[in-house]
């Protein structure tokens, strides 16, 4: 280890700031009832929220599908697409994220907002979906961590927990650089767009092949 040269010792950076406004994150809302509305979050597990621009899309996608539609939240972090699919008229929308400070701050944006459509779990994804325990759900969005094999291990267990209505919807985020997620025959690619490192896709869930 090197030594201090006690001649530097007011030379030192300042320590780095700890405020909470140094840690936190802001999401903007973009359409809807809630159109402009800023909302914090925290700087947590990595969170990287679905870009302005790919939502706007993403929800002109689903433009006639949204309404009262019952969405799954997955990977919610700061509650980006969830909270703009209610934003845009969806029936409910539960959002699933295993980090605590995460799911706090999605109740606490729930209550700012005035909204009792919205349902916060704090539990890992994984064990949510293989225990279901409600009703299958209209839409599904999931922005998986990247390079962690989400989609591989989480996409059929989608399909096999019969999580999702026939007719219903599947919005998926991964790396550009991989190629498309397998995905069951029963479901059809209906859009998809790349956005520099990101490729995003929304599939239509037919009905099942048994």
């Amino acid at each position: 280890m090197a030594r201090r040269n006690p001649a530097n010792r007011r030379s030192r950076p300042p320590a780095p700031r700890t405020d909470s406004a140094s840690s936190m994150g802001e999401l903007r809302i973009i359409g809807g009832d809630w159109r402009s509305r800023k909302l914090r979050f925290p700087d947590a597990g990595g969170v990287r929220p679905t870009p302005a621009r790919t939502r706007e899309t993403l929800f002109n996608w689903l433009n006639y599908q949204l309404a009262g539609a019952d969405c799954l939240d997955l990977f919610a972090g700061s509650g980006a697409l969830g909270l703009e699919a209610l934003s845009r008229g969806a029936g409910t929308a539960t959002l699933v994220d295993h980090t605590p400070a995460l799911a706090r701050a999605l109740r606490e944006n729930l209550r700012l907002l005035k909204s009792d459509r919205g349902e916060v779990v704090c539990d890992d994804v994984t064990h949510y979906l293989a225990t279901r325990q409600r009703p299958p759900v209209d839409i599904v969005f999931m922005d998986p961590p990247f390079r962690q094999g989400w989609l591989e291990r989480l996409l059929p267990l989608l399909d096999e927990q019969q999580w999702i209505k026939p007719g219903g919807w599947v919005y998926v985020e991964h790396e550009s650089e991989r190629a498309a997620p397998a995905v069951p025959s029963h479901w059809q690619l209906h859009r998809e767009k790349s956005a520099g490192q990101v490729t995003y896709c929304l599939f239509r869930v037919t009905g099942r092949d048994d």
